[in-house]
Formats: structure tokens, C-alpha cells, sequence
């Protein structure tokens, strides 16, 4: 008798569990509750079952699309909702069936309840289908003028959105004339909300221009206290597109947007920061610019009291502020300052602002702050700490010998990758600050079995090769690191070439041996196209004019400068101050780069603007005050070229060496060998008295109309 009662309440049971089943079920319910059910519990609860189904992406609630029009006549706010946001989910699947719906959602834009109406109309704006579009024109017309705030605002976004639709429907009404005689509305939250609906099509549109003038802008920053956060950002955005025609008319507002600074929302601060650092194109009385670079270090502080990604994204954006005004925050270092539970990307961050900020004033305690980050746990934080330290010898020249204690600190303690990473920067300190402190290379010798890394051992043998005539057993080190020539990476490889050539010319008496041996490695016994280029171009220089490679290889360089690793280009910098508090602020990219549809921002020319104050006007600036300062020292090379002066015989000056290197080359180009084989041969000349590099046996050459001696040919 039982059995069959089992059987069949188990078909029933996986009946139910299929999704036919579940859409059944969820059509019964929906239909239950009849007129007992005054307030339609039954069907939020069956409506409030399909909206989940819905939100996880289950398509089966599809086919409920008849049952839920039936539902959108039901006078209830809580049902709409979920009746129009399944209406807006599913329209684009079944747009022949949400067409019945039509009638309804126009029906209620009438509604006596203004909370009916604007929710009606959104609706409607959501639906990316044909005959919906076309039909939500009329009563939007009718909407931008309702009595109602909520429903004005509400209007005025979903003409951005229809905009977005189509375009040609909304251009050729007058949806937009209408939006612009909206600023003139006696709500403040319209009128924001109006703005950014116009701010969006402008973003949107090639033909549309958006222009504020300075009546119109006076009276739009008036309403800024009246508004919501939402509203301040959009208002404060619109700012961006004011051109003022007078510097006063861009200190005056500069100073009325001011007290936004002191907002609670970091939304609103950061836009009104991109306001002010924009005014400040057109201020020329350097007191206001002081006195707004003072107003703007307060809130970014104040943002570093928030959550870790809030904080991130205000580090960022001070990283580019401190760029184009270095006078904000430039006494606020030790509040950047990492704490012990700052995430990684937040002290980074903060590492580089530090660095940004350090001065002769200030560089003690940056530096004992430096030394306690060096000692951490997270190996990358560390590494980064120690490049630190060696990046401020060479931005801060009086305190270079303080950062070289302190590194000299930190490789004591024998830890290795502080060691290596220690090595690396002082090999740029050495390239900062040549012939100086060169006590610490015997510090540097001391640890030669804690590098492992490539970058730390090309830093290594560099010094080595610099220095090898002041260091004793320079032959000895280079050719315990030539032991390992072929398994080393082509960094390495390159370094050990130029540090051996290095030593032969500043002690030939040690290199001779070794020399040919790393230039028969670099040319035959490698792969790597820099390697054997380079190792053929030292060949060559080595085995024809020793005084000339001596002049090329160790002549002066000029000394390099510790830049700060985000700085930017002049015209990106500009372009980016335009975008503070936006995500390609994090980045540190160009907009364009990070959003391909995005419009690049520019400053517009006024008789206001401030062009000598700009970054890509003080860079040509410069740029031509270097080439003029270069032009003499080159026309000074060519003459004495012309009259047949050489860096060997006349002044010993580089320019001269490498003049008479390139002429070298080119004579090198018109020569031709008999054989594709690679030979070598002994300089023309006396050089009784030189040390010179031969690989092979001299091969015959054949050199058709020139004389003056044998070349290395290919």
C-alpha cells in the first residue's frame, strides 16, 4: 500500500527540484493569496524568490515574464520595484512580451505619487529597446518640468541616458535645451543633477560643446553648500569646464570653493582639489597660489586618517601633486610615515613621497626612520628602503656621506639581500660622485660571496673595473667571477667585458691575460647580439688606437641624478593635474591610456592663463637653452676636427676622442676581406710602448685605395 505513495512523492519531489518545477512552483505562488491577501504578501514573497533567481543568473525565471505584467497593475510601490527591475533584466530577451508592459510603465508616469512616476521613468530609461526609446520622449518632455524635485532630477539623468541609446533621437528634439534651462531651477540638487547629465553627453558627443562663463559659474559654486556629496562632485566637476578670461575671476573662486576641502567625503575633496590645482593656470599673483598650496596640504593629510584604499589613492594623488606644486606638503614628511599595519602598497607609496620630500633640513631623521624600514620583514619593502637610502646621496649631496654610513650600517649586519641591494646603490654613488669615497670599496670587497643576484654582481664587478687601479687583487676578483663567464646572465656578461678592458687599460701588466681570453668568450662563444657587438668594438679600439680607447672607455661621464621613480613627463603631468582624484591617478597614465573612450582633458588658451608656469613650456624652455649651451662645444669639435687636431695629440678632450672614433668606423665600413673569417692584426703605427689586444693570427686583407696600415676587419 505504501509503494506506491513513495514512488510518486518522489517523482513529484525531482519534479520540483528541475527548474520547470521551480518555475512552477514559483507561478503558483505568485498567483496565490486572492482577495483575502490585502496587502499581497504572498506575491512579494513569490517576487522577492524570482528577484534572487534572477540576481544568481538563473534565465529559467524567463518564462515568468506573462505573470509579472500581471502584477505591474498592482498598486504597490514594493512590487513595482521588483516588477520593473525584472522588466529592465529581461526586456532584451523577450521584447515582444515586454512590450505589454508598455502601456503600464506609461500609465504610471501619471501616477498621483511622485516616488511612482520617477520610478516609472527610470524604468523606461533602462530598457535599450526600439519602441521604448521612441516612447519615453513625450512624457520625459513633460517630466523635466514636474512639480515634483525628485522627479525633476530624475528626469534629468535619464536624458544621459537616452542620449546613450540614440543620440540622433535626442539631438534632434530639444531634450537638451530643455536640461540647459534646468540650471536655472530653484533646486540645488536638480540643478547638480542637470549638470552632470550635461556633463556626460558632453563626454559622449562630438559636436556638442560645453561652456560655462563666470556669471554662470559664480552662481552654480553659490549652491554648493545646499547640495548632497553627489551633487558637490558634479557641480565641482563642471567646474572644470569654466575658462577664466581674468585672474581675478579665478582667485575669487578658487577661494569660494575652498571650505569643500574640509568635506567628510573623499570624493568631494579630491575633485576639489583637481578645481583648485586647474585655477591655478590662470592666478598670477604668486601670494594666492601660496596661500591655496597651504589650504590644500590639510585635507590630504586628513585623507590619510581613512581606510587603507582611500589612503592609497590620496598617496597617489599627492605623488602628482607634489610635482607640479612642490611647495604643498613640504612640511608634512613624518606624516608619511609608514605605520607597522600599512599595507605593502600604502608604504611604498609612502616611501616615495618620503623621498620626494627629504632635505638637507630633514634628512637625519628621514634617514633613521630609512634604517628601521631596512630592518622589516617583507624582503621587497626592505630592498626598496636601502635604494632608498642610496637615491637621497644622490638627490642631497651634503648628506651623502650620512647615507653612506647608514648603508655601510646596513651591509654589516651580513643580511643578503640588503648586502646586494646595498651594492647596487653604491655603485650609482660612485657614478654620482666619482674619485670619492672609495674607503667603502673594501667594505664592498669584504661580502663578495653574499651576491647572488645578477644586478648585484654587475654592480660589483663595475666598481671593480672602475677602480682597478686602486685596488690591489682587481685581477684576482674580476677572474674569480670569470669562472663562471658562460652560466652568468647576459647583464653580468656585459659587465665583466667592460670591467676587464677597464683593467687592461689602467693596469696592463695584469690584464693582458685575461683580456684576450673574455673577448674570444664575447665574440665566438655567445649569442647575444650586445655582447659580441660590444666585445668587437672594444676589440677593435684596443687592437688600433689604445689612447683612444683609454679617452672612450674611461673618459668622464656625465653624473647621473636620482629621479624620483613616478616622475613624469611635462605634457603628461599637465594632462594629469586635470584628472586628480580620477583612477588613472593610480595609474600615473595618461587617460587615454586607461580609458580609451575618455576625453582628453587640456588647459584652454585665455588671456588669464599662466604659459610660463607650465610644464611643457618650462621643459622647450629648457630644452632650448641646452641645445644652445651644447652648440658652441660641438662646432668647437668640428673645427678642431677640420684642422686635423685628435684626442691623443691635441687637448685629450672626449669629444675629440669620439670624433676620431667615428671617423675610425666609417673607414672601417669601406674595407673588405677576402675571407668571412673574423681576424686580427697589430695596430699601424709605434706602439712600442702599448700593450696591444690580439686574438688570432693577423689574416692578409686587402684594402682597395687606402694605405695607412692594418684595421680589424670583419
Amino acid at each position: 500500500m505504501f509503494l506506491p505513495t513513495i514512488a510518486f512523492d518522489a517523482a513529484r519531489l525531482q519534479y520540483l527540484r528541475s527548474p520547470q518545477g521551480k518555475v512552477a512552483e514559483l507561478r503558483l505562488e505568485l498567483n496565490s493569496g486572492g482577495k483575502k491577501d490585502k496587502n499581497y504578501s504572498a506575491k512579494k514573497t513569490a517576487l522577492k524568490k524570482i528577484v534572487a533567481n534572477m540576481t544568481m543568473s538563473n534565465n529559467d525565471m524567463v518564462a515568468l515574464f506573462p505573470d509579472i505584467v500581471a502584477c505591474m497593475h498592482i498598486a504597490s510601490l514594493e512590487i513595482k520595484k521588483m516588477c520593473f527591475l525584472y522588466l529592465v533584466n529581461y526586456a532584451r530577451i523577450k521584447p515582444d512580451v515586454a512590450l505589454k508592459a508598455l502601456p503600464i510603465i506609461v500609465n504610471d508616469m501619471e501616477d498621483s505619487n511622485p516616488l511612482v512616476r520617477a520610478l516609472a521613468l527610470r524604468t523606461m530609461s533602462y530598457i535599450h529597446v526600439r519602441e521604448f526609446v521612441e516612447a519615453t520622449v513625450p512624457p520625459l518632455k513633460h517630466l523635466l518640468k514636474d512639480a515634483d524635485p525628485y522627479v525633476r532630477k530624475t528626469a534629468a539623468f535619464c536624458v544621459a541616458k537616452l542620449y546613450d541609446h540614440d543620440r540622433h533621437l535626442v539631438e534632434s528634439s530639444d531634450l537638451i535645451d530643455r536640461l540647459n534651462s534646468m540650471l536655472r531651477d530653484e533646486n540645488p540638487t536638480v540643478v547638480s543633477s542637470a549638470l552632470a547629465s550635461l556633463m556626460d553627453i558632453w563626454e559622449r558627443s562630438e559636436s556638442i560643446k560645453l561652456t560655462i562663463d563666470y556669471s554662470s559659474a559664480s552662481k552654480i559654486v553659490q549652491i554648493l553648500p545646499d547640495c548632497s556629496e553627489w551633487g558637490q562632485t558634479y557641480i565641482l566637476e563642471a567646474m572644470m569646464n569654466y575658462v577664466p578670461q581674468e585672474s581675478s575671476e579665478a582667485a575669487l573662486l578658487a577661494e569660494r570653493i575652498s571650505p569643500r576641502l574640509s568635506h567628510s567625503n573623499s570624493a568631494v575633496v579630491l575633485t576639489c582639489i583637481r578645481v583648485i590645482l586647474y585655477l591655478m593656470n590662470y592666478i598670477s599673483d604668486q601670494k594666492v597660489i601660496a596661500s591655496l598650496c597651504n589650504k590644500l596640504s590639510p585635507p590630504l593629510v586628513t585623507l590619510l586618517s581613512k581606510g587603507p584604499e582611500i589612503q592609497y589613492l590620496a598617496l597617489r594623488n599627492a605623488l602628482l601633486i607634489l610635482q607640479r606644486r612642490p611647495e604643498v606638503l613640504r612640511n608634512d614628511i613624518r606624516v608619511f610615515f609608514c605605520k607597522y599595519n600599512d599595507p605593502i602598497y600604502v608604504k611604498v607609496t609612502k616611501l616615495e613621497l618620503i623621498f620626494m620630500l627629504a632635505t638637507e633640513r630633514n634628512i637625519k631623521e628621514v634617514l633613521t626612520e630609512l634604517r628601521e624600514y631596512a630592518m622589516e620583514i617583507d624582503v621587497d619593502f626592505v630592498r626598496k628602503s636601502v635604494r632608498a637610502i642610496g637615491k637621497l646621496a644622490i638627490k642631497i649631496e651634503p648628506a651623502a656621506r650620512l647615507c653612506i654610513n647608514t648603508l655601510l650600517e646596513l651591509v654589516a649586519t651580513k643580511v643578503s639581500y640588503i648586502v646586494q641591494e646595498a651594492t647596487v646603490v653604491i655603485r650609482n654613488i660612485f657614478r654620482k660622485y666619482p674619485n670619492q669615497y672609495e674607503s667603502i670599496i673594501s667594505t664592498l670587497c669584504e661580502n663578495l660571496d653574499s651576491l647572488d643576484e645578477p644586478e648585484a654582481k654587475a654592480a660589483m664587478i663595475w666598481v671593480i673595473g672602475q677602480y682597478a687601479d686602486r685596488i690591489d687583487n682587481s685581477d684576482v676578483l674580476l677572474d674569480d667571477f670569470l669562472y663562471t663567464f658562460a652560466d652568468e646572465s647576459h647583464e653580468v656578461q656585459l659587465a665583466l667585458l667592460t670591467a676587464t678592458v677597464k683593467l687592461f687599460i689602467q693596469r696592463p701588466t695584469k690584464g693582458q691575460d685575461i683580456v684576450p681570453k673574455v673577448l674570444k668568450w664575447a665574440t665566438e662563444e655567445t649569442d647575444n647580439p650586445d655582447l659580441r657587438d660590444r666585445g668587437y668594438m672594444y676589440w677593435r679600439l684596443l687592437s688600433s688606437k689604445p689612447e683612444t680607447a683609454k679617452l672612450i672607455v674611461m673618459g668622464e661621464k656625465p653624473a647621473i641624478t636620482a629621479e624620483e621613480s613616478e616622475k613624469l613627463d611635462p605634457g603628461t603631468l599637465e594632462e594629469m593635474c586635470l584628472n586628480v582624484g580620477t583612477l588613472a591617478t593610480v595609474y600615473l597614465k595618461p587617460v587615454q591610456q586607461v580609458f580609451r573612450s575618455a576625453r582628453p582633458r587640456r588647459l584652454v588658451d585665455s588671456p588669464a592663463l599662466q604659459k610660463h608656469t607650465l610644464p611643457t613650456v618650462r621643459a622647450a624652455a629648457a630644452a632650448r637653452e641646452k641645445a644652445a649651451a651644447e652648440r658652441p662645444t660641438v662646432d668647437t669639435s668640428s673645427a678642431a676636427n677640420t684642422n686635423g687636431h685628435n684626442g691623443s695629440n691635441g687637448n685629450g678632450n672626449l669629444a675629440a676622442a669620439v670624433s676620431e672614433a667615428d671617423l675610425y668606423f666609417a673607414g672601417v665600413g669601406q674595407m673588405q676581406m677576402r675571407e668571412s673569417a673574423f681576424g686580427g692584426s697589430p695596430i699601424a703605427g709605434n706602439a712600442a710602448s702599448m700593450y696591444v689586444v690580439n686574438q688570432n693570427q693577423p689574416q692578409q686583407m686587402v684594402s682597395p685605395g687606402a694605405g695607412g696600415g692594418d684595421l680589424l676587419l670583419l
